[in-house]
C-alpha cells in the first residue's frame, strides 16, 4: 500500500506547523485517504520541545471543528530528509533552516507550503506568534493544504 509522508516545519513548531498539520490530518480524514499517509510538524528551532500549539492555534482548530489531539512540539532532525517524501516549510527562513541541514540533495520533496498557492501575492506563511492573527494564517494554510493534497495526488496517480 502506498504510504506518503509529509512533514510541515516552521521556526518552533507550535503556532503554523501544527496547524498545517493538523488541517492536512483532517482533509485526508474527509476524504478517506489516511491510510495512505503519515503526517507530522517539527520547527527548525528548538525553542518549544515537548510543548503543545500555542492557545490561538488550538483555539482556531477548534473553530473549525478539526483536532489538535497529539500534538506536541519537537525539533527537525537531518534524519526527517530521509523519513519524509515531503518536508514543508512555512517560510524562506525556515526553508534557509533547512538548506543548511541538507548535506546532500534529498529524494524528498522540499519546498514552502505557499509554492502550492501559486495565485498568492504572500509568499510566507506569516507567524501568528508575532503577528497575533491566527485567522490569516489559518485561511492560508487551509487553502495551501488543499492544493498540497492535490499535487500529491495527481503525482501519485490517487
Amino acid at each position: 500500500m502506498l504510504m506518503i509522508k509529509v512533514l510541515f516545519v516552521c521556526l518552533g513548531n507550535i503556532c503554523r506547523s501544527p496547524m498545517a498539520e493538523a488541517v492536512f490530518e483532517d482533509l485526508i480524514k474527509k476524504k478517506g485517504l489516511k491510510q495512505h499517509f503519515d503526517v507530522d510538524s517539527a520547527g527548525v528551532s528548538n525553542y518549544h520541545i515537548g510543548e503543545l500549539p500555542h492557545e490561538g492555534t488550538i483555539k482556531k482548530l477548534k473553530e473549525n471543528e478539526i483536532s489538535s489531539e497529539g500534538l506536541k512540539a519537537r525539533q527537525f532532525s537531518e534524519n526527517d530528509f530521509e523519513a519524509f517524501d515531503y518536508v514543508i516549510a512555512m517560510d524562506d527562513d525556515n526553508m534557509e533552516a533547512l538548506e543548511q541541514m541538507m548535506s546532500s540533495e534529498p529524494n524528498t520533496v522540499v519546498k514552502k507550503l505557499l509554492d502550492y498557492l501559486p495565485s498568492q501575492e504572500v509568499t510566507n506563511v506569516p507567524d501568528p506568534f508575532f503577528t497575533g492573527d491566527f485567522e490569516e494564517t489559518y485561511q492560508l494554510v487551509s487553502e495551501a493544504c488543499r492544493h498540497l493534497l492535490d499535487e500529491i495526488r495527481r503525482s501519485n496517480n490517487m
